[in-house]
């Protein structure tokens, strides 16, 4: 594995599971440390900030699960470009080792046993050569493998040539919806849940994995291999199938009889983090767990429900969406896990674009203002607010500008419908600070949001003073897609998180969750800090069309992950309530 001063979150990740993998391979009680690296590698990976440049600015211990001892080894990795520790718990171990645990189901063990039974050495095409020998039949031959788990490494050979990039939570979705339409068509299929991370509404899903509650598998696995959109099947067991599908996403289904499920969906819901605490928390109980029950005193208590499942160990039901190994599990003990917000407290979105044409400087919405309203009206919402992109700086003057927002506002104000249109614009923040949209023109807006749309790479300083400077303004409500990312195409922008949460706060200025998929930004992480810091939030779609209110879905879920209450969020008001704050 090549390790340098400039390695990405990734590649850091990379380099902490496989010193976890080392650890399990090490002779001594390394399970806790072992735990500690695997927990700093999932911190790290999912960071909206890479973590060279907190370690730049003095903040890498911000970093939930990176403790003091593993911020010493990044912080010799930053400096030197290499860990001596590291270095001597790996360099006992065949470079192609780490190689083969990207395939899914190879764990360290079998991976040191493939290694030294094949003879692969080098990480450079070791899972070519793995395949190449299992195709030939060589891998059956070892001892504790056979045909079975020689044919399970070609099959996860497969499935990790396909794993490129994780998936978009709406592209996962999206496929497990239409899979579960699918399942409710026969009735032996009682429930259907999605499980691990899809289940969690993480931003980003690795695996597409489905349960079903049915005491007649037989039939759900027949049914589910029958898939109409399905490309092959990989698998059909008696209690699990797994197919691929055009695209070559895979999708693994469970079945669990009804009187077990809820401890089937405890345990695949995960996280791992999560399931690691709650079985301690359990073994101090004397009690064990696992996806079939309870074991209690030699004995499985099965639950039909998560919610037995939890109480029966003495706490409340943990949402799906807080079960990442924080704080939930005390909480859940003490009662004290909030009620979060749901997606049908929802009144309003305030960031739509539509096809009214104000020359903006990015793309125009495709939908109008009727469109846009009926889609309103049938998700149930009082209002809609408009946010078009001000008109482009270069090649208008300021007179012109200011002829096309008054433009806009006519339109807006002639249209008389049930539900309220509330005036507003999307404002590019400019590298200096200033908004590109005269201040003159936002005395015709009922309000405008800011947001950066170039010069992502200016430093945490810079940067954090050009937000500032765009905010300020009363008019200026909110701080649209705050990071600027872009879920597996670009990283997010570097501020000072503190000034910005300390300035929102004592100006009355919001956070947005912008719930475009390949945007879900604010990140879960950043948002609860902001909440915690009593800074609002405004869930929005950033819709260029009707059918993208949809969207809203996934900017609650992530305000879900982000622990937010209705209280937390300011488009859970009433019109009268909005009215108040926009006008």
């Amino acid at each position: 594995m090549k390790v340098n001063r400039n390695m990405t979150n990734l590649q850091i990740a990379q380099l902490l599971r496989a010193v976890a993998a080392a650890l399990e391979l090490t002779p001594g009680d390394n399970r806790f440390r072992q735990i500690a690296y695997e927990r700093a590698a999932d911190a790290i990976e999912h960071s909206s900030s890479e973590a060279k440049d907190l370690w730049d600015d003095n903040e890498l211990a911000s970093l939930p699960g990176v403790g003091e001892s593993i911020a010493s080894h990044l912080d010799e990795l930053f400096r030197t470009g290499k860990v001596r520790h590291f270095d001597s718990i790996l360099k006992e171990f065949p470079p192609a080792l780490f190689e083969l645990l990207d395939i899914p189901g190879v764990g360290p063990k079998n991976a040191l046993k493939l290694c030294k039974a094949l003879g692969i050495t080098s990480a450079h095409s070791a899972i070519s050569k793995l395949e190449k020998a299992a195709k030939k039949g060589q891998v059956a031959l070892i001892e504790g493998f056979g045909e079975d788990s020689q044919a399970k490494i070609l099959t996860g050979i497969i499935e990790q040539k396909g794993r490129s990039k994780r998936l978009l939570l709406n592209t996962a979705q999206t496929i497990a919806d239409s899979i579960q339409n699918w399942m409710e068509k026969i009735p032996q299929v009682e429930k259907i849940n999605a499980l691990g991370s899809l289940r969690r509404q993480a931003s980003t899903v690795g695996d597409i994995d489905l349960s079903v509650a049915s005491d007649d598998a037989r039939a759900v696995i027949e049914h589910f291999t029958k898939y109409p959109q399905k490309s092959r099947v990989l698998e059909a067991g008696t209690q699990t199938a797994s197919l691929t599908l055009p695209n070559e996403y895979q999708v693994d289904l469970m079945v669990q009889p009804s009187q077990a499920y809820g401890s089937l969906l405890q345990h695949f819901t995960g996280s791992k983090h999560h399931n690691i605490l709650l079985r301690e928390y359990a073994l101090k109980k004397g009690l064990s767990l696992s996806e079939h029950g309870i074991k209690r005193a030699g004995k499985v208590v099965q639950f039909e429900s998560e919610q037995k499942f939890y109480n029966f160990l003495g706490l409340d039901w943990i949402p799906p969406e807080l079960r990442e190994g924080e704080n939930e599990i005390q909480l859940a003990l003490t009662h004290k896990i909030p009620k979060l917000v749901e997606l049908a407290d929802i009144r309003g979105d305030l960031q739509i674009h539509s096809n009214i044409d104000v020359e903006p400087s990015h793309d125009l919405g495709e939908s109008t203002l009727r469109e846009l309203a009926e889609k309103a009206k049938q998700l149930g919402y009082e209002y809609i607010g408009l946010t078009e992109h001000n008109p482009a700086v270069s090649g208008h003057t300021e007179g012109k500008i200011e002829e096309l927002i008054k433009k806009k506002t006519e339109i807006v104000h002639s249209f008389h419908d049930s539900i309220h249109i509330f005036n507003g614009m999307e404002i590019d923040i400019q590298p200096g600070g200033k908004r590109a949209l005269p201040d003159k023109c936002l005395s015709m807006l009922d309000y405008a949001c800011v947001s950066v749309h170039s010069s992502f790479r200016q430093n945490k300083s810079d940067m954090t003073k050009r937000v500032l400077a765009a905010l300020d303004h009363p008019k200026v409500k909110f701080f649209a897609h705050p990071t600027a990312r872009l879920l597996n195409e670009r990283e997010g922008i570097e501020l000072d998180w503190d000034q910005i949460f300390d300035f929102c706060l004592k100006n009355g200025k919001w956070l947005e969750i912008d719930g475009w998929p390949n945007r879900l930004d604010l990140p879960d992480v950043l948002a609860h800090e902001a909440v915690k810091s009593g800074v609002k939030i405004v869930i929005d779609t950033d819709s260029h069309s009707a059918d993208h209110l949809d969207y809203m879905r996934y900017g609650v879920s992530v305000a879900r992950r982000a622990w937010c209450t209705r209280n937390d969020i300011v488009n859970t008001l009433p019109l009268t309530g909005m009215r108040k704050l926009l006008c």
